[in-house]
């Protein structure tokens, strides 16, 4: 049923933590704000930017456009590169490409930066194509996807699937009309997941590449 495989990025793909968690520690430090827990900065891999340092951290549209510049100065130098590949992720793409499937990154990470990591970690030679936002333009999941949509005119929405980790990744394929698959491997969790409304849960990567193989069903 489905051609086109939209994977998040962040949490789906590669282990990004460390690296989104210290650009955000000095991202708030630079505001003098210390002490925050793993848990707390955990709160910023996955959803935008500003909605973070807005919702989290109580700052205004502003501030947030100022910490994200200050977050950039930190991930654009270290943070990009402490990250890694989940396990199996290589193999997986490498296998559902090779079954034909058009695999497209659709993440709200500029797409810049996310082209260079998945050079770096040799993930691009699998993929067809990696969106992701645009310094402003293409911030929210929704954007992104719609994107993809109309760049491959997708008309029917039943050819698409969005697979991450987070509830940003759920509603943004629910606002574009396409079904998406939760993933509980990354940072988000099967409650986020699922009260968010997703239409499939895959536990591992193995498990994506099991459901799209015919080899695993999934929950």
């Amino acid at each position: 049923m489905y051609k086109y495989l939209l994977f998040d990025l962040d949490g789906t793909l590669t282990e990004s933590g460390p690296g989104i968690m210290n650009a955000a520690k000095s991202a708030l430090q630079y505001y003098g704000i210390e002490g925050w827990s793993e848990e707390e900065l955990k709160r910023f891999i996955g959803p935008p930017l500003k909605d973070s340092f807005m919702n989290y951290c109580g700052f205004d549209e502003e501030k947030a456009v100022q910490a994200i510049v200050k977050f950039r100065e930190y991930y654009t130098t270290k943070g990009w590169c402490e990250n890694k590949p989940y396990e199996h992720v290589p193999e997986m793409l490498e296998t559902l490409h090779g079954r034909g499937y058009k695999l497209i990154v659709a993440t709200s990470k500029i797409e810049a930066q996310a082209v260079r990591i998945c050079e770096h970690f040799g993930l691009s030679q699998y993929l067809d194509d990696i969106v992701g936002s645009d310094d402003g333009n293409r911030a929210l999941k929704k954007d992104v996807i719609n994107f993809v949509l109309d760049k491959y005119d997708i008309r029917n929405k039943d050819e698409a699937i969005m697979i991450g980790d987070r509830e940003h990744d759920i509603l943004g394929a629910k606002a574009t009309g396409i079904d998406s698959m939760g993933v509980l491997y990354g940072y988000g969790s099967r409650g986020e997941l699922e009260a968010a409304g997703a239409d499939l849960i895959a536990d591992t990567v193995d498990d994506i590449k099991g459901y799209f193989t015919g080899v695993f069903d999934t929950e």
